[in-house]
């Protein structure tokens, strides 16, 4: 038994760590070596290359285009696919965001769960202005994002504690606070440097909230009442139609 209890251990330990590498990449991060997969995870160089030359063999990572390098494999993508195709929201909302969009002349955004933060799900950009603000489908988004505040303004404690581990007490201080301001109004506003800024709103289906939807702009923003109402509209037509049963859609 202790054997066996060891074995176990061992591989509930080996499954953490491959997700654990998963989660190093991104849009920002596609490709990693050996040597970045040990200095980020605090494996021993050897060791993160067994394990990188493990998940290719199983088609978790794939060849990078730098020689030495790792991406995520085909079998990431067919499940990411398919982990999107089973959220109905994603499969209604492109119609929502279109008006949503050419009503506040903005970038429409929709994100839904992902292991700590949202991961941004669909894009409908804003193209009748010379600066678009935008961002891309699949991106993990920053603690500081407005929908970020908004999902763990709808989380339990816990899962604010993971995408808090790391920062200083003044940075969590203020990661608690945004999202208490988020929780307290219903939606989160946020103006980042640079001068581009977010408004954010959840949206619920049968078992919850699944999911944010935003709207991305820059420059002034002399009144948030338009963008805000548009938004708050555009998230609970969503939530509307989600919890309505069978394949029947609204006419947007």
């Amino acid at each position: 038994m202790a054997n066996i209890d060891e074995g176990s251990t061992s591989d509930i330990r080996a499954v953490a760590r491959v997700g654990q590498i998963c989660a190093l990449f991104g849009p920002r991060v596609p490709e990693l070596s050996a040597a970045d997969v040990a200095e980020r995870t605090g494996l021993n160089r050897t060791t993160a290359y067994r394990y990188c030359a493990s998940m290719l063999a199983a088609g978790i990572l794939g060849r990078g285009t730098r020689r030495g390098t790792f991406a995520l494999g085909p079998l990431m993508l067919e499940l990411g696919t398919l982990a999107l195709g089973r959220e109905r929201v994603v499969e209604i909302a492109g119609p929502h965001l279109r008006k949503l969009s050419a009503a506040v002349r903005m970038t429409a955004v929709l994100s839904v769960r992902g292991a700590q933060t949202p991961v941004v799900a669909l894009v409908e950009e804003d193209t009748s202005r010379m600066v678009v603000v935008t961002v891309h489908a699949g991106t993990r988004l920053e603690a500081n994002a407005a929908q970020t505040y908004v999902f763990l303004a709808h989380s339990d404690p816990s899962t604010l504690d993971r995408v808090a581990e790391g920062m200083t007490a003044a940075e969590r201080a203020k990661l608690e606070s945004e999202v208490y301001t988020a929780k307290q109004r219903g939606f989160s506003f946020t103006r980042h440097s640079g001068g581009s800024f977010a408004v954010a709103a959840p949206v619920f289906d049968e078992d919850g909230m699944c999911a944010t939807v935003a709207v991305l702009g820059a420059g002034d923003l002399p009144d948030l009442s338009p963008a805000h109402e548009q938004v708050m509209a555009t998230a609970a037509a969503l939530s509307e139609e989600l919890r309505t049963p069978g394949p029947a859609r609204a006419d947007v």
